[in-house]
């Protein structure tokens, strides 16, 4: 199956959502232009509340499609941008790349794989019983996060739906994906 870009969405304001675009730029070294997690050290409230100088492992933000019509089924109507997302992606498993996946996102950007999404509380704001569906637990009791990855910006370039995604796998052995 080809994978490619199915939406892109950025915010210059903190927001829980974001909107979609006809195109974000990616900036390397520093996420996505005019994005309000654009950065080189940590951009997420909480992250700069424990430590401002952390590096920006969360400079993108990708999620699957796939999500929206899982959700769908469970009730809830959930689409691109509205988990805060800046690249929603069709037609790749997201959580089963290990770290350091290189995503070429169309002709030019490429995005390093760094990490899951970890989920606040902040998505039951949004939808009442949203934060159950994508953060559980599986079978031996690990804990299952499904609201995407997280990356940082290794060449920049423009992006936009229907933009074509390969991923090149790091050297093994591979990491798997940790919360970042």
């Amino acid at each position: 199956m080809n994978s490619t870009v199915a939406a892109v969405s950025s915010n210059g304001v903190y927001s829980f959502t974001k909107p979609t675009r006809d195109s974000i730029t990616l900036l390397a070294g520093l996420g996505v232009e005019g994005d309000v997690h654009a950065g080189v050290t940590v951009k997420h409230r909480s992250r700069v509340a424990q430590d401002p100088t952390q590096p920006n492992l969360r400079q993108v933000h990708l999620i699957h499609q796939e999500l929206f019509d899982e959700l769908r089924e469970a009730g809830f109507e959930v689409a691109p941008g509205d988990l805060g997302e800046n690249v929603t992606t069709e037609g790749i498993d997201l959580l089963a790349l290990p770290v350091g996946t290189l995503l070429h996102l169309g002709g030019e950007a490429v995005v390093e794989v760094t990490g899951l999404r970890n989920p606040c509380a902040q998505i039951d704001a949004f939808q009442d019983g949203l934060l159950k569906q994508v953060v559980g637990r599986a079978d031996d009791g690990t804990v299952v996060r499904k609201a995407g990855i997280m990356g940082v910006v290794r060449a920049g370039g423009a992006v936009r739906p229907g933009d074509r995604i390969t991923a090149v796998l790091p050297a093994e052995p591979h990491r798997p994906l940790e919360r970042v």
